[in-house]
């Protein structure tokens, strides 16, 4: 994670903090009896260039009307001018005694000065820059407001000629901005920010512009039309406010939500360090007003020290942090109200300033504590993910004795509590029952050595074979959660586009046809239903699909949460073209919309295929398309051409799906042999698809055509060998004997065996026994994206 939040405060302080690990590099040196060398060159040149440094702060200074840079800057620029003197001075006195300690300790102390003062310097000019980019963010979130009271065409106009060089410039600012930021996490939320506003801004002046055009024709559509301006409206809001608000960050922080515990702890301590001279610098001068980049500093401790008591192993020492934190903010309110009133220098206010000081020292010396717990107890986040629960499992159940903090069953508990939320979206069948069974059974066997764990007894041999049970269940598990996500996104999002053209057919269709509003209900309700499918699929693939990041979770649950705001504005904007046949704006609004919603319901069946097992889908299309097969052989014997319609398509568009996650494989594979194996076999069915589809067409007209009908089977034929050929291509190949055991890696090597692997190579079963680890559950190396699964060794 980077140190500096933008590249140009880390290509300055980066140089300068390397100079001062030299420096404190010699001075240890010096302490064991080593002359400290002559630096009067180096020092001159620093102090020169810190001279020029200051010269260009005091005329930005003189410069600048804002105000909180003219407080925070002056101070800065004096503690790197004394800095920059006390280093010559030291610099002076090494040069006549190479060895006295003093003057070493000087030259350390000035050269930390000037590192933290330029750090200072630059910080305050830097939040300067964000807040002239915030003050362009508000002016054209509060111009937006406006568009309420827009209701003629000249307003429309005026509206969009004021608005668009303000908006330009709010983009370039920002886009600006994200490609000076080193934390990616940001420079991510920034571009997909500006790429949402630059969507939404062309629908909201249509919808501004259909509405103007129905109120003036007393319109009843005019209210839908009035819904989905403001919907749209806020919309762009919403994204200006997020874009404001990732500007005011300086640290990842708790965007680096793959980290444990500790490793947060660190990086929040660090944080907190890293503010701390600025919050001091603020508390100790008198004239500081509220607003300052000091008390932001402050304010950003006490965020940080928030965040670690949220990460604390301990749950005493969070309460305690946090009620530290509340004391400091009602001082800094109670010093705030005394320094706006003139009274900054009084008694009263310098003694809640010290107050402060001391309780921010005591804040940091709890969050220090809870860091040091938390590396020592090796305390870790808790599981988000599929694949990250049934980590934090295996390490409960290698050793249900030791004590966690509870992960370990907490993980277990969730999977199971998302095995039952994925079978409650399944239909009724085996696949539902299965699925429910096995959540019942890992539940019984959790519970049981909850108890045992609960009594003392976790490392009985009770235990152990309670924990054998439960992880061979939890296997079973994964495996049947990971099979239904797959088989959900085969079915769900096979037709993503039909309603939508279905739903824009109804609403243009002529005013002539018959039962024309009701079709057009029934069409919207359709596509409402075929909306929320998307969404609940997507987020349940998100959590159960076992081979995603926490940031893909929430990159699927942010598109999902899009599509099912966007689908009653492209219902509503469809009702409007419905009912003002030939209304040009209202059609034109209602194409803006829908292609944001195409766009996103592709992406969201993009993150879909990125996150959803490879081998599992393939497995799950490749027995569909089977089923589709079927059908069809029915169809046939019926002489039912729809059916034969219907399912030809089907299986096209399936092949289409996995020629499209096919794809996505060559493109992410290194491997040459195995990108040239999959394209071969991708080529093959791409060609014969548009044969089957023919042979399909031909049959529909003449199902009763014993040619026909031979003719579509032997094209399906080679379809499905073709399918069957990627679907062999992306599994991992498996070598029939394993290779020799090296006596020097045995000890090591055991930990991959697996009770599977030792029943299918009895040649290794002695090798096992005389393991040490055969009374432990291990961990079998999971497939190419697939998850870990569970397995013991074959002896306890």
């Amino acid at each position: 994670m980077p140190v500096f939040h933008t590249k140009t405060i880390e290509s300055i302080l980066e140089p300068v903090a390397q100079q001062v690990s030299r420096l404190v590099i010699l001075h240890e040196e010096a302490e064991d009896g080593n002359a400290m060398p002559d630096l009067s060159q180096s020092v001159a040149t620093v102090k020169q260039a810190v001279d020029n440094l200051i010269q260009i702060g005091y005329e930005t200074v003189n410069t600048s009307d804002d105000s909180i840079l003219k407080q925070d800057m002056p101070p800065a620029l004096q503690r790197v001018e004394e800095a920059a003197t006390s280093l010559l001075e030291a610099s002076n006195m090494l040069k006549e005694d190479p060895f006295f300690a003093p003057a070493r300790k000087k030259l350390i102390n000035g050269s930390r000065g000037i590192l933290q003062g330029t750090s200072a310097l630059l910080l305050a000019f830097d939040e300067s820059e964000v807040r002239k980019i915030i003050a362009q963010c508000r002016r054209v979130l509060e111009y937006i407001g406006i568009t309420e009271v827009i209701e003629s065409m000249d307003d429309l106009v005026t509206f969009v000629k004021n608005i668009s060089p303000g908006l330009t410039r709010m983009t370039k600012q920002v886009d600006d901005r994200e490609k000076e930021l080193t934390h990616q996490v940001h420079k991510d939320i920034l571009l997909r920010c500006l790429e949402e506003i630059k969507v939404l801004t062309p629908v909201l002046i249509s919808g501004i512009k259909t509405y103007i055009q129905l109120l003036g024709s007393n319109s009843p559509s005019s209210a839908d039309a009035k819904n989905n301006r403001d919907h749209t409206c806020k919309a762009v809001g919403v994204e200006i406010e997020e874009i404001i608000r990732v500007l005011q960050l300086t640290s990842a922080g708790e965007d680096d939500i793959e980290a444990d515990d500790a490793a947060i702890l660190k990086n929040v301590l660090n944080e907190m360090e890293q503010r701390q001279q600025e919050a001091h610098d603020w508390l100790r001068d008198t004239q500081s007003l509220p607003g300052a980049s000091g008390e932001k500093a402050l304010h950003d401790m006490l965020a940080s020290a928030l965040v670690a008591a949220g990460r604390c192993p301990n749950p005493r020492d969070a309460e305690v942090i946090k009620k530290t934190v509340s004391d400091v903010q009602s001082m800094v309110n109670a010093l705030n109200e005394l320094r706006a009133s003139g009274q900054g220098d009084s008694v009263q206010a310098q003694a809640l300033a010290k107050g402060i000081e001391e309780k921010l020292a005591d804040l940091k010396s709890l969050v220090l504590q809870a860091s040091s717990s938390a590396e020592k107890s090796g305390a870790k986040q808790l599981a988000h993910t599929l694949k990250s629960q049934i980590e934090a499992a295996l390490r409960w159940l290698r050793n249900p004795a030791a004590f966690d903090h509870g992960y370990g069953e907490q993980a277990t508990r969730a999977i199971i509590a998302d095995g039952r939320r994925l079978a409650a979206t399944l239909p009724p069948g085996k696949d539902r029952d299965q699925l429910l069974k096995l959540c019942n059974d890992a539940e019984v066997c959790v519970n049981q050595l909850s108890d045992l764990c609960h009594r003392g007894m976790g490392g009985t041999p009770q235990a152990k074979a309670v924990a054998r049970a439960l992880a061979e269940k939890l296997n079973e598990l994964s495996e049947s959660m990971t099979s239904a996500v797959a088989e959900k996104v085969v079915e769900d999002f096979l037709d993503i586009g039909g309603p939508l053209k279905a739903l824009t057919a109804a609403a243009t269709a002529p005013l002539e046809t018959p039962h024309r509003e009701a079709i057009f209900q029934e069409k919207a309700d359709q596509f409402q239903g075929h909306s929320r499918t998307l969404v609940e699929t997507g987020k349940i693939a998100a959590a159960n699909s076992g081979v995603q990041t926490k940031h893909s979770i929430e990159a699927v649950n942010k598109t999902a949460k899009q599509l099912a705001d966007l689908s009653p504005m492209v219902v509503t904007s469809a009702k409007v073209v419905l009912m003002n046949p030939g209304q040009e704006a209202a059609v034109e609004h209602f194409n803006l919309v829908k292609q944001q919603w195409a766009d996103n319901v592709e992406k969201l069946k993009t993150l879909m295929d990125e996150n959803t097992d490879t081998q599992s889908f393939m497995k799950a299309t490749e027995a569909a398309i089977l089923s589709d097969t079927s059908r069809i052989e029915e169809a046939i014997v019926t002489a039912d051409s729809q059916a034969i319609v219907d399912n030809a398509a089907n299986i096209a568009r399936r092949s289409n799906r996995i020629l499209q996650v096919a794809q996505q494989e060559v493109d992410n594979s290194e491997d040459p042999l195995f990108q040239q194996e999959l394209k071969l076999a991708s080529d093959k069915l791409k060609a014969v698809v548009p044969q089957m589809v023919k042979n399909a067409k031909s049959l529909t007209l003449n199902p009763r055509s014993s040619q026909h009908g031979q003719n579509w089977r032997k094209e399906n034929d080679v379809l499905v060998d073709c399918v069957r050929g990627i679907r062999l291509a992306v599994t991992p190949k498996t070598h029939p004997h394993p290779p020799p055991l090296s006596p020097y890696a045995a000890q090591a090597d055991m930990s991959q065996l697996s009770l599977e692997y030792i029943e299918a190579h009895p040649e290794v079963h002695s090798q096992v026994r005389k393991s040490s680890l055969h009374s432990s559950p291990i961990l079998t190396p999971p497939p190419t994206g697939g998850v870990a699964v569970f397995a013991y060794n074959s002896e306890t």
